[in-house]
């Protein structure tokens, strides 16, 4: 119980500390405070299961998982390339290529934005349990079938953006390319586009965590011997929990580090936009 006391005591003093770091005004707490509490949250969970003496199969300390970590970089190395860079990146890529060209196509169609966008929120609402093992049925186990997974999953929200945004401009920002003899493609370029990125960024930040979490589901109904969703499901029966937290803390590095970009991006593409100021 003295751990747990401690962990408490630790607790308290990594609030202050982050109170005091976030009102102070120092320019580093941005980065600073979520660290700090990163950093709390990792102590607390090692104090807390070490004075409770809890089992690894239930809850193992982050020491351990820091171990498994290291010990098994280049089995997590291979499940990453599987699933992040083949299963989630190509999918990425082609559900928002995809949704952007369909965008373009419901923007200059009536007909389009009236039929195919009620389908659209429709294919959304499926669930991902439902389709996935589908999809794999139809594009086998190898990486296809889990960006198949990906691209249903992040061309709608991509594309929803997408239109919302490119409608993202007033009747009189208009009328001033029409006086300027400007046509569609030109008015695209130099208006709409422009006003619609901070929808289109947002579209691409939304389907970052889902493109990661499609792949990894998609693996439970059929993988080759390697991938996260494959490690953790095998070592889930297994009881390997440690292994289990290894690869949940690859993939939230993974997802991080990909919205991470987005959001940088974003910042650089967007500088003008009220938001980043």
């Amino acid at each position: 119980m003295i751990l747990v006391f401690l962990a408490i005591a630790f607790w308290a003093v990594g609030w202050w500390l982050s109170t005091q770091l976030a009102s102070g005004g120092w320019r580093g707490a941005k980065l600073g405070v979520p660290l700090l509490f990163g950093v709390t949250v990792l102590a607390m969970w090692e104090l807390i299961v070490r004075g409770l003496d809890v089992s690894p199969v239930i809850l193992p300390p982050p020491t351990m998982i820091a171990a498994k970590f290291v010990g098994e970089t280049g089995v997590l190395w291979g499940d990453f390339l599987q699933t992040a860079v083949k299963g989630a990146m190509s999918g990425y890529v082609i559900g928002i290529c995809a949704a952007f060209g369909i965008a373009l196509a419901i923007d200059r169609s009536p007909f389009l934005q009236r039929g195919l966008l009620p389908i659209g929120n429709f294919v959304a609402a499926l669930p991902i349990v439902g389709t996935a093992p589908i999809l794999v049925n139809w594009f086998g186990f190898d990486w296809h079938s889990k960006a198949a997974v990906v691209v249903v999953m992040v061309f709608f929200p991509m594309l929803v953006n997408t239109v919302q945004g490119l409608a993202d401009t007033t009747a009189m920002q208009r009328d001033l390319m029409r006086t300027y003899s400007a046509g569609y493609w030109q008015t695209l370029w130099r208006l709409r586009l422009p006003a619609a990125m901070p929808f289109i960024f947002n579209g691409l930040k939304i389907s970052t965590t889902l493109a990661l979490i499609g792949a990894i589901v998609a693996e439970y109904f059929g993988s080759p011997t390697r991938g996260m969703g494959f490690r953790i499901s095998t070592e889930v029966g297994r009881l390997g929990l440690d292994m289990v937290w290894a690869e949940i803390t690859v993939a939230a590095m993974a997802g991080s580090v990909f919205y991470g970009t987005m959001a940088v991006l974003e910042r650089r593409v967007t500088f003008w936009h009220p938001s980043q100021r």
